[in-house]
């Protein structure tokens, strides 16, 4: 029995082991038995909907922001905070993510008019109708999805991101975002607002030879799901109207959940990142009939290549939301292979688009992206406020815009009297590197912040770099790519990247010549804390990966193929948005 229960730990852990994001803070935790009203008094408050006040007071009572200002009334039983020398500001707010939500489930297999994944048809089988559709499942909601699990939440929420919109990944139409709130007892509550968003992918999943398996294709998918759901909402009014005399219509759960978000006018994202996407995108704004002149209801996230087609942007008055991780080269690539002149120029002036969507009068917000700690997110904004966004640009942008732009200005996003107490509390300016985040309160609950495991001796090397690791489970032998940067302290960030799933490392570091960096995954819907702990010589990885009280040894070794430069840096600038 062992032994089978040791065979199934290995086999879920390979099969969610290698699509790694690594993040270094750990959990912060909110303090027990503290009252319901706090006070942080003589600090420079900074609303963003309005000028910075000094000396302020913020009183907090039930999770609202009750009062602001110089001379406010403090309440008898409050927590009083000494504010002198900290900074407060609006809960950050990263504006597109999976923050919050369980790793992306493997694609669907075979399925009977399910339409969450692509029918494998034998030889002469055809498609039974628009229930075969590939990769859509526009039901799933993530609000329904939450998961306290996900370590992200304690991450994102010790660097000062209180709020996120969050969507299920994989598909087209992988599903519905929700604004959340990065703190709860139960994952319930912590949604804000459900839905706000429908985002849209471009990717074809599938090879070349399946329907949709191209871009081609999968615009041509895309395009005809939007005219199924409006011949769908047209032919139900008919019917409904007056159904005597006439075959109903059949009833379809992608057309029945997109036609009511029509209605609702729910955003749709739609993803876009140079120039040709850019324009491509507009023009499905208008195909798509999501701007009606009294509602916009598309928004473009992406947007690196901005600079381009800003002003085209803003006469169409559709949103951006801007991924945050910025085009550069990849490591360790052959030095005798240049990128091409497009790819340099792109890497150069992606920086430029926000401040130039912020000239052009574009609304915009960030959103991590790619990014894998909330240091980093921070660190990239503070890259465009060099390019020529202003600073107080780039804190709406982390702020207030992203709120206004899903519709939650009026609870989130600013300092004001009556909205949701999200503050997050440093002692400086939040866009230096040197700043440190002193606490964080999200729905009024107060959580100090940690610095998270520092390595005990100094580290023997750089792990810097990509790595090809190797280990044996019970499905035979498995690869996965490790591309990590290693600070000077020792502390590990990256990724790691299979064809397998995805999952969060919430520490990392090398002490000497020992490493150790933990992830945490699903396993049967319970989440599992996975350590991969050995030693480094400057040229090799080695050790284990330990599970449920299992282990597997695993090697790592610096890649040797040559890898073709141009072809991956002119897809990052095709693929950004994505």
């Amino acid at each position: 029995m062992r032994s089978v229960l040791a065979r199934w730990c290995l086999s879920a852990l390979a099969s969610a082991l290698t699509l790694v994001v690594l993040a270094a803070a750990p959990p912060s935790r909110a303090q027990g038995g503290e009252p319901q009203y706090f006070a942080i008094r003589g600090a420079k408050v900074v609303p963003v909907s309005g000028p910075p006040l000094e000396n302020a007071t913020i009183v907090m009572a039930h999770g609202v922001i009750t009062a602001i200002g110089k001379d406010v009334a403090i309440p008898p039983d409050a927590w009083i905070i000494e504010g002198k020398g900290l900074t407060v500001y609006p809960g950050l707010f990263d504006a597109f993510t999976d923050v919050g939500l369980p790793s992306a489930a493997p694609a669907a297999g075979p399925v009977e008019g399910g339409g969450g994944g692509r029918r494998a048809a034998p030889t002469g089988e055809v498609s039974r109708g628009p229930e075969d559709r590939p990769a859509t499942t526009p039901w799933r909601s993530a609000a329904d999805e939450v998961s306290l699990s996900d370590k992200r939440i304690d991450t994102w929420r010790n660097g000062g991101f209180t709020t996120v919109v969050s969507a299920p990944k994989g598909g087209m139409f992988p599903g519905q975002a929700a604004v959340l709130d990065l703190a709860g007892d139960r994952a319930n509550e912590m949604v804000v607002k459900t839905p706000v968003a429908f985002p849209v992918s471009l990717q074809a999943p599938g090879g070349f030879g399946n329907f949709p398996g191209s871009l081609m294709g999968a615009l041509a998918y895309v395009h005809q799901v939007w005219l199924d759901t409006d011949w769908s909402n047209v032919a139900q009014a008919m019917y409904e109207k007056n159904p005597t005399g006439i075959a109903r219509p059949r009833y379809d759960r992608t057309e029945a959940v997109l036609g009511e978000a029509i209605e609702d006018h729910t955003l749709v994202l739609i993803p876009a990142n140079n120039s040709v996407q850019l324009r491509r995108a507009l023009q499905l704004v208008d195909v798509w009939k999501l701007n009606d002149g009294d509602h916009v209801d598309a928004v473009i996230y992406g947007g690196q290549m901005a600079y381009e087609v800003a002003d085209e942007i803003a006469a169409k008055k559709v949103p951006v939301l801007v991924n945050l991780k910025w085009p550069e080269g990849e490591k360790d690539t052959d030095p005798d292979e240049k990128p091409s002149l497009r790819t340099l120029r792109f890497r150069d002036k992606a920086l430029s688009a926000p401040a130039a969507l912020a000239k052009s009068g574009v609304k915009f917000a960030f959103y991590s992206g790619g990014l894998n700690t909330p240091k980093d997110i921070l660190k990239a904004a503070k890259k465009s406020i060099d390019a020529g966004l202003a600073p107080d640009a780039a804190l709406r942008s982390l702020t207030l815009s992203p709120a206004e732009i899903y519709g939650v200005a009026d609870r989130v996003g600013s300092i004001e009297t009556g909205k949701i107490a999200n503050l997050v509390v440093t002692d400086g300016d939040i866009f230096e590197e040197k700043t440190k985040i002193k606490m964080v309160f999200v729905d009024g609950k107060r959580f100090e912040t940690h610095e998270p495991e520092k390595p005990k001796d100094p580290p023997k090397g750089n792990m810097t770099g990509k790595w090809k690791l190797a280990y044996t489970t019970p499905e035979g032998a498995e690869e996965s790519t490790l591309d990590v940067e290693m600070a000077t302290d020792g502390s590990l960030s990256g990724t790691t990247t299979s064809k397998r799933g995805t999952a969060s490392i919430i520490r990392g570091y090398l002490s000497g010549d020992k490493f150790s960096y933990t992830i945490n995954i699903p396993i049967e819907g319970n989440p599992s804390d996975v350590i991969f702990t050995g030693t480094f010589d400057g040229a090799t990885l080695k050790g284990s990966i330990d599970v449920m009280g299992y282990s597997i040894e695993f090697t790592g070794a610096k890649p040797t193929s040559r890898t073709n430069a141009r072809t991956t840096n002119d897809s990052s600038i095709a693929g950004g948005a994505l």
